[in-house]
């Protein structure tokens, strides 16, 4: 599977990563876990680090997904880049959204102890606007946790506007971006951050799967989605596709394809659809005259990938 150095965290990371949203828990934890058990978590778990995938991404919100992490694969952590995320709020209160000093360390602190680590690889700030990042102090804190070598490297997760105010801090690490063929506004920022020397974590890279399939490479519909897939079809882009090959699988090998897309997290709970990922991202991007044909094709109805 291709690897991708990780900009300067030097990380060499396989183009393909995990999301670990998918095992937030199980049908009758809170009605958000969709398992139908925990034996599904640690057969999951494994078979990603069995299939070679040495990228996961989590986040204290995700359910009991850094539980089930630390149950299931905490004996294997020298094996995959942890990434995981703080400023989700006061972890226990459930208060979403504060990136105070106080509770960013206590989310931190508590997924440490549900992952069974003593750091995570990267940190990042979940969806912070600029704006809370100065007026809490949330740079300072993150470099005081990576002091204390809770971290080795910190990020952001975040979109438009606010990436272009994230990067001129010149302060992160890695930056986790939503992208792919069919939501193309991320492309140049990507690139950008790239060659200023940062990471970047590609989430979205499969639209999230076809929608009325209930599969696709990320096990799950995509809700809302149907007028983005809508334009997969008015770009015709199913005249592309190999033999045999899904639409969501064209439009991994189309996120594999941007130079800068160093690891891209698909998530799922079904092995299958797991093979299916790993796959894919052995066979490698999609080959350069098809790529450029299906920008082409995008951009012919308002969908532009770089300028």
């Amino acid at each position: 599977m291709r690897k991708m150095t990780l900009g300067r965290t030097t990380y060499e990371v396989t183009q393909l990563g995990y999301g670990a949203l998918e095992v937030r828990g199980t049908a009758g934890d809170d009605g958000s876990g969709r398992m139908p058990n925990e034996e599904r978590a640690d057969r999951i778990l494994n078979a990603v680090l069995d299939s070679g995938i040495n990228f996961i991404d989590t986040a204290w919100c995700y359910g009991r997904s850094e539980e089930m992490m630390g149950r299931y694969i905490g004996n294997r952590r020298n094996e995959y880049t942890l990434a995981a995320k703080t400023g989700h709020g006061r972890c226990s209160a459930s208060k979403y959204g504060s990136y105070t000093k106080k509770d960013m360390l206590d989310c931190l602190e508590e997924s440490l102890r549900d992952l069974g680590t003593d750091y995570v690889d990267i940190l990042q700030l979940h969806n912070p606007t600029p704006e809370d990042v100065e007026e809490n102090g949330c740079i300072e804190t993150l470099q005081e946790i990576k002091a204390k070598g809770l971290t080795r490297f910190i990020g952001v997760s975040s979109v438009l506007p606010h990436l272009e105010k994230h990067l001129a801090t010149g302060a992160y690490d890695v930056f986790q971006i939503p992208y792919s063929a069919l939501e193309p506004e991320h492309h140049d920022i990507i690139t950008k951050i790239a060659e200023a020397g940062g990471g970047t974590i590609i989430r979205g890279g499969v639209a999230k799967g076809e929608p009325g399939e209930g599969a696709g490479p990320e096990g799950r519909t995509f809700s809302g989605g149907g007028k983005r897939w809508d334009a997969f079809e008015e770009a015709k882009l199913d005249e592309l596709r190999e033999e045999g090959e899904s639409r969501t699988t064209f439009l991994l090998r189309f996120t594999m394809s941007h130079p800068h897309a160093h690891t891209i997290i698909v998530g799922t709970q079904n092995p299958d659809h797991l093979k299916e990922n790993v796959a894919v991202a052995e066979k490698g991007s999609l080959p350069p005259d098809v790529y450029a044909e299906a920008k082409r094709r995008l951009k012919s109805i308002g969908l532009v990938h770089g300028n």
